[in-house]
């Protein structure tokens, strides 16, 4: 018999809780039946039904060369027949850490870990070390992981599901998190170790920074002494070769890497300034470790991603970001949708609403249900998307012209259906 996305989603909800492995995969906020994918090459994914879609999701940000990139799958082939996992340092990770540190000179030492969440995690504890101070403080709507002290006021599937916290995070957990509007400058005290922020929030829909905000955060920390943390997690190595620091100009102290870095693979990382990254044990008395950390096959993996990102190559997937967010304001705009379409780098985002939006609560105020209706209506023209209203849409080197004029086409469709 062969397995279709109701049979596997079944299964799965047998065996998994919700049958996910990460909350937005259910389409609890759009409804419906997800796809399971059975395999993906470039701009596509085809799921185990044989129906192909024009992915704009890429693994929320993770594959920026598109799916199966040949360089990528050979550099991936030839690390695991040496070996997938040692536990002994290896050549590829000292490699990836130098590429790096060159691509991103606020970043003196790196190190690697296996998630996103590992690196913010790891990030505040060698902040809270190196200044010896037990506040943070972080922005409503930014997701930073899943990690006790930081799921307070999240974006991304927290938004979806409605949720401001997470049960099971115990209050003592969260005390020292200090939760604050985004594009606000606060006020710090002496007691903060750290302010973590997303320099572009892309966890909320697709909120940039306001001017002067992210200078005005440089400023207060230093005022104070606290430590300053870019989540880089979905922007590092895909806005820019340097990241969202290049184009902002900040300058953090630490900063968190996955995603790109990784090809595909799990991975993670965080660094800054040489000082505070020798907290870390076992040159200093912050202790961080990972069995799976500077994993070869996600190490080979980031490092044949990033020699195919050259300035060339951000200059044009920025143009098809462009396009791309061109095409959904005109797509809606015809049927009659009030929507905002923001473009912030190589990233686009969607909020249905008359307003552009500058924070979480202004975030929130996007149309999900007319969301949900768009993002079926788009699938039912094999064009997917995030199926949760506070992602955001990841074009790469694989979203040609013809991928592009196909969205495009399926956008002006999908959305004369959403609007009924």
């Amino acid at each position: 018999m062969t397995d279709t996305n109701q049979s596997l989603f079944d299964r799965g909800q047998e065996v998994i809780p919700g049958g996910v492995n990460s909350p937005v995969r259910a389409f609890r906020s759009v409804g419906g039946t997800p796809y399971f994918v059975a395999s993906a090459e470039g701009a596509t994914v085809t799921d185990v039904e044989g129906t192909t879609f024009h992915d704009l999701v890429q693994s929320y940000g993770a594959v920026i060369a598109g799916h199966a990139h040949p360089k990528v799958v050979e550099a991936i082939r030839g690390a695991a027949a040496r070996g997938t996992s040692y536990g002994a340092p290896t050549p590829g990770e000292v490699a990836l850490a130098e590429a790096i540190c060159e691509r991103v000179p606020s970043v003196e030492k790196v190190r690697m870990v296996s998630s996103g969440t590992e690196a913010t995690m790891s990030a505040i504890r060698v902040a809270r070390g190196a200044t010896g101070r037990p506040k943070l403080l972080k922005f409503a709507g930014n997701y930073h992981g899943h990690s006790d002290g930081l799921l307070v006021s999240g974006g991304t599937a927290m938004a979806s599901l409605g949720l401001p916290a997470s049960a099971g995070v115990t209050e003592s957990a969260v005390a020292d998190t200090v939760v604050v509007p985004y594009n606000v400058v606060p006020t710090l005290d002496e007691s903060f170790a750290a302010v973590i922020v997303e320099p572009c929030a892309a966890n909320m829909g697709l909120v940039p920074p306001a001017p002067g905000f992210l200078e005005g955060l440089r400023a207060e920390c230093d005022r104070v002494g606290a430590l300053l943390i870019f989540d880089e997690v979905i922007t590092g190595f895909r806005v820019a070769r340097g990241g969202a620091q290049q184009l902002t100009g900040v300058t953090p102290d630490l900063s968190a890497f996955g995603k790109v870095i990784g090809g595909g693979l799990p991975v993670g990382a965080f660094g800054g300034r040489a000082d505070v990254m020798d907290e870390l044990a076992p040159l200093g008395p912050v202790y961080q470790a990972g069995t799976l950390s500077g994993n070869p096959l996600a190490t080979a993996a980031g490092l044949a991603v990033l020699e195919l990102l050259d300035d060339d190559a951000y200059a044009l997937i920025e143009s098809r970001a462009d396009c791309l967010a061109g095409a959904l304001a005109v797509a809606l705009a015809a049927a009659g949708i009030t929507a905002v379409v923001p473009r912030w780098g190589t990233l686009v985002g969607l909020f249905l609403g008359a307003t552009a939006p500058h924070d979480y609560d202004s975030a929130c105020a996007t149309d999900e249900a007319l969301y949900a209706r768009f993002f079926h209506a788009l699938l039912d023209e094999h064009v997917a998307i995030a199926p949760g209203a506070y992602e955001v849409m990841f074009p790469g080197l694989a979203h040609d012209d013809a991928s592009l004029t196909a969205i495009a086409e399926a956008a002006g469709r999908a959305a004369v259906v959403a609007a009924g």
